[in-house]
């Protein structure tokens, strides 16, 4: 006889559609409940319509979508904070969410009480709680911020200690929602490593993340929600290439200079750039600021061909990274630079106006100075890449450093038309030589 294996199912969504009723004035939720419902005074707002999927035991599945597409609904349908408006959701296992900021704690707790309160309602003994408090404190690192309430956390506290304390629970299934894009770059990678761990461990894992590097990193499947429609559901690669060829096409919706008739054009055409150098005065980010202040970056902005700002980077383009700086003390060998990262973190290229071989003389005290630099993008994954700019007196890193801005402007890089594998498409040429085959004894 032969044996079947069945791979169970831990979630199951079957025809799935959630609703929130929408009053137009406060006044209309009263009236309705004084005629018992039997008038409405609602409109219903479809967070989700006629959603069904299945996720199996040991799987990462992502959800990816727009802002508004439904993925937190669906996760707080997974750990059962929201109940459906039709359809069944099933769900078998010891379930820990990180689904927002601090969620599930008392504000006025401190975070020792909230360890033990949320530790025990996802099943574990005091014993156990006790157990594995130091390691919940340790990876959390809040050191004694832990003795006070929750309500004094920054948003980047919260986070951890709530990842911390629902990673060490021993969770079946592990839903992890954008909470975690607000910690800082070291954390994070350590709450990704620990996702692997998890996944490797068995753990069932639901993951909504923007970072598509993430999704592809990490995911099994994925599923693409638009407006709370499933738009497609399989391999992570297939779905991550879809999303974001449809969200490269509404970015360039978005820049077009026309109306949608095409009749008439919103602005006039873009003039050729100047060839004097316009100094830019806007920083659109700061995740970090350091230096000994002997100048300062004013502002960064990164050109297209036309001289105008990018809404988004493409691949095979030309782009000119702008950074004006004013000087606060005399310096006498002035370097700008910038440093680019992925969307990870990750180092991904650096340059400055030394390194280009180009030596600037002494700046003077309150004298700007504002440098292009033309950069040819080549073949890149599809991601959020970010711009660090720098001024320095002398080498950009150590002591001669004297702004440096941490993720000043970040763009995200639009997919091309290629499918790219890994972080970027060497440019490559191939040659091939076919050799005469050996004739048969027939054809002598």
């Amino acid at each position: 006889m032969i044996g079947w294996q069945l791979v169970a199912s831990v979630i199951e969504f079957n025809s799935v559609s959630k609703a929130y009723p929408v009053y137009a004035r406060p006044s209309d939720r009263l009236k309705e409940i004084f005629t018992l419902q039997r008038k409405p005074y609602h409109r219903d707002f479809w967070a989700l319509r006629d959603v069904s999927f299945a996720v199996e035991a040991g799987e990462t599945f992502c959800i990816l979508g727009e802002n508004g597409s439904g993925k937190s609904t669906l996760l707080q349908l997974v750990a059962g904070i929201l109940a459906p408006t039709s359809g069944s959701v099933s769900v078998t296992g010891r379930t820990a969410a990180l689904l927002e900021l601090g969620s599930g704690f008392n504000p006025e707790f401190s975070g020792r009480d909230n360890i033990y309160l949320n530790s025990a309602i996802l099943g574990l003994s005091r014993k156990q709680i006790d157990q594995r408090y130091a390691a919940i404190t340790e990876f959390a690192e809040i050191g004694d911020f832990i003795r006070q309430p929750v309500k004094t956390y920054s948003s980047g506290m919260a986070v951890r200690l709530g990842f911390s304390v629902a990673i060490h629970c021993d969770p079946q299934i592990l839903l992890v929602d954008e909470a975690l894009a607000v910690g800082d770059i070291a954390f994070r990678q350590r709450c990704l490593s620990k996702v692997d761990d998890l996944r490797r461990k068995g753990v069932t894992i639901l993951f909504v993340s923007h970072s598509i590097v993430e999704v592809k990193t990490h995911g099994n499947r994925a599923l693409w929600l638009d407006r709370g429609c499933v738009q497609e559901i399989g391999a992570v690669d297939l779905v991550v290439n879809s999303y974001v060829a449809a969200m490269a096409a509404k970015d360039k919706r978005y820049s077009q200079m026309h109306l949608e008739d095409g009749s008439e054009q919103l602005f006039p055409e873009p003039q050729p750039a100047a060839l004097a150098l316009e100094p830019v005065t806007t920083i659109p980010n700061m995740d970090g600021r350091h230096g000994n202040g002997r100048a300062r970056i004013l502002g960064i902005a990164i050109l297209n061909s036309a001289g105008e700002e990018c809404a988004y980077l493409e691949s095979n383009s030309v782009v000119t990274v702008r950074i004006s700086v004013q000087a606060d003390d005399r310096l006498i060998r002035p370097t700008v630079g910038f440093l680019i990262r992925n969307h990870l973190g990750l180092a991904f290229s650096s340059t400055d106006t030394r390194r280009e071989g180009l030596e600037l003389g002494p700046l003077q005290p309150g004298q700007i100075l504002t440098t292009d630099f033309q950069l040819s993008l080549p073949t890149l994954y599809p991601g959020h890449f970010s711009f660090s700019p720098a001024v320095a007196d002398g080498p950009l890193h150590g002591e001669t450093a004297c702004d440096w801005i941490d993720n000043a402007s970040v763009l995200h890089l639009a997919s091309g038309t290629r499918t790219i594998y890994g972080y970027i498409s060497v440019p490559c040429a191939v040659k091939y030589q076919l050799e005469k085959g050996v004739p048969s004894t027939a054809e002598l």
